[in-house]
């Protein structure tokens, strides 16, 4: 669509365009109904929910990870969660839920992997390396329902690639640890690991492949691209949406700097290389450039659903960056030593401060009517496991930021009388999204306590 096909209006699809590349814009005062009463419609005047799920492998050392209430009950953070203390009005850290289909029952070991394909589908898998069976995840429940809304039904992303064949943890196939989001039973959703490849799933226009190429070749910015557009659509817009997007753009030109310098670093490294793959090799600017990319996506709409892995169920990072010499699945077996013990607060504190980092680029955004992006949006943030050195797949570490548009209370936390399964949770969010679910997984209900 035209960016200027109505002078002081714009519809909220509004993209800019060049070869190769459909540029979608953040939400603009001249997109609000106010703009222009003949051109508004019911879907510029809701203000769309986002949905993002986060995990993490291994679980966390539980009792550095639970937050209290003060005498006023108030939340307190815990030496784990403290990273989020800035916004700890708009989080609620949850207690009490469970994957009852993660636990061993008949099936034996493999709980890293049935943690990691219960995560967002509580469903039971299929103890196999081959012929794979799950269910649907919660992401993918809602990526269905709205796959005619945006341009882009859902956003997968991950830090380390997926194996899909073989067995990865004790006769469970690889797919189970290497994905949280599932298209259906049998399907799980490839998610990208390399920032280039997100980034132009956000950004290509996906008419010509070649010039994509070219313009990735050349380190032409998209912004170059889209010139011609911009500069018109900047010579009609008001003065406080002319600050917003030269911020928007200054913040796509930075993350596109950033791509292009882990590509630079793969380049010189690997000078064999046909094109440098460019996947940062440092986790920290790895894991915020996935973020940012999940940011911009919320920002644009170009779509609503994301998910992010940062390690694969069982994962065996070595965060040293932060003075972990040991492997992370191999430390949560710590048997109760101090020292390994401590080795894991660390990095449990570590994922929770790049995550804070998450919900700072949202908060900063303007996502219209008075609210900022993580006040219209639910981020799920957890493991599918609690206690990694005895496998517990109940009472998982679980915080759930943004009120997804006011519709959740926040600021708490919130401790369940009796155990719930976390498909509990998903039934809200599926409502709060507007894709209401009867079941899920093992669903016994909604999670009431969130109203």
């Amino acid at each position: 669509m035209n960016a200027l096909a109505q002078p002081n209006s714009m519809n909220r699809r509004t993209l800019l365009r060049g070869a190769g590349v459909a540029m979608a814009l953040p939400w603009l005062e001249a997109m609000s109904p106010a703009a222009s009463s003949a051109f508004a419609s019911a879907e510029q005047a809701a203000a769309p929910v986002r949905m993002a799920c986060v995990f993490f492998p291994n679980g966390a050392i539980m009792p550095k990870w639970k937050p209290s209430v003060d005498e006023e009950g108030q939340l307190v953070l815990s030496p784990t969660l403290e990273p989020l203390e800035t916004w700890k009005s708009k989080i609620n850290v949850i207690a009490g839920l469970a994957h009852d289909n993660g636990r061993a029952k008949a099936d034996g070991a493999g709980d890293h992997a049935r943690g990691g394909a219960t995560f967002l589908t509580a469903a039971r898998p299929v103890k196999t390396s081959g012929n794979i069976r799950l269910g649907i995840s919660v992401d993918q429940v809602a990526a269905t329902a709205l796959s005619d809304q945006t341009q882009l039904p859902s956003i997968e992303l991950g830090l380390l690639g997926s194996r899909n064949a073989g067995s990865c943890d004790s006769g469970y196939s690889c797919a189970y640890s290497s994905n949280i989001s599932w298209r259906n039973t049998t399907q799980p959703m490839p998610k990208e690991i390399i920032p280039r490849a997100a980034f132009e799933r956000l950004f290509g226009g996906g008419e010509n492949k070649m010039k994509q190429r070219a313009i990735n070749a050349s380190r032409q910015s998209i912004l170059d691209v889209v010139s011609g557009d911009a500069k018109r659509l900047l010579g009609k817009v008001g003065g406080a949406d002319k600050r917003k997007l030269d911020e928007y753009f200054t913040g796509v030109r930075e993350i596109e700097r950033r791509i292009q310098r882990t590509e630079q670093a793969d380049a010189a490294s690997m000078p064999d290389l046909e094109v440098p793959m460019g996947r940062p090799e440092a986790f920290r600017e790895h894991v915020r450039l996935m973020y940012d990319i999940m940011t911009v996506a919320f920002e644009t709409d170009t779509t609503r659903v994301a998910t992010l892995m940062l390690d694969t169920a069982g994962g065996n990072r070595r965060y040293t960056e932060v003075g972990v010499k040991g492997a992370h699945h191999q430390l949560s077996h710590h048997r109760n030593r101090e020292e390994t013990v401590a080795d894991i607060e660390k990095i449990d504190r570590y994922l929770v401060e790049q995550f804070a980092y998450f919900l700072e680029r949202l908060d900063q955004t303007d996502a219209g009517g008075g609210r900022s992006l993580l006040d219209q949006s639910m981020v799920l943030y957890g493991s599918g496991l609690s206690d990694g050195n005895r496998h517990r797949h109940e009472d998982l570490p679980i915080v759930l930021a943004g009120s997804a548009g006011g519709q959740f209370k926040t600021g708490r936390y919130i401790t369940p009388e009796s155990e719930r399964p976390m498909a509990n949770l998903f039934l809200s969010m599926l409502d709060a999204m507007g894709t209401p679910a009867e079941s899920i997984g093992d669903s016994t209900g909604r999670l009431t306590e969130l109203a």
